[in-house]
């Protein structure tokens, strides 16, 4: 399996670079975070005015809080000297409980809309396309039209993601 590397080279890092990388954690998710919520609003409302039904919720995509490990009693600290904040519970429970599993699920929902999108609009198959599978629609655009389904590929008109009519 092929892995980032990262924690070989934690320790090596001067303190400078930790100063300054950790806002960046923070930064991106500030300044795109209300701009997907306002993209997801707008393709979920697309969705559901060409007629979409049964679209799952942001919160299927948010893990449930007791799932959660750790609690502010029992959450695990750091004692890295040279970075405070670690040595605090609140900033690990703000990090781990809020920060992470709401930021992934925000972009995880905005990625799963966009899939359900791609699937009823461009029902043509290509090297990513099998992972689209959490989105599968009952039928796509193209096969609304017995004519326009006539014109599609075999693979295109019998693909199960955008037509569960589909034999396969």
């Amino acid at each position: 399996m092929d892995r980032v590397r990262i924690g070989c080279n934690y320790e090596r890092q001067p303190f400078w670079k930790m100063l300054l990388g950790v806002p960046l954690i923070y930064l991106p998710i500030i300044t795109t975070v209300p701009f997907v919520i306002i993209g997801v609003f707008f393709v979920k409302t697309h969705l559901k005015y060409v007629g979409g039904m049964d679209i799952k919720s942001y919160w299927e995509f948010v893990p449930a809080w007791v799932s959660h490990r750790y609690t502010d009693e029992n959450q695990p600290t750091i004692n890295v000297s040279r970075f405070h904040l670690a040595h605090y519970r609140i900033f690990w429970i703000f990090n781990c409980k809020h920060y992470c599993p709401l930021s992934v699920a925000l972009f995880s929902y905005a990625v799963y809309l966009v899939k359900i999108v791609e699937n009823w609009w461009c029902p043509f198959a290509h090297a990513k396309k099998d992972e689209y599978g959490e989105a599968a629609i009952d039928k796509s655009f193209w096969h609304v039209d017995p004519e326009e389904t006539a014109k599609l590929h075999p693979d295109d008109k019998e693909n199960p993601l955008w037509n569960e009519k589909s034999g396969r």
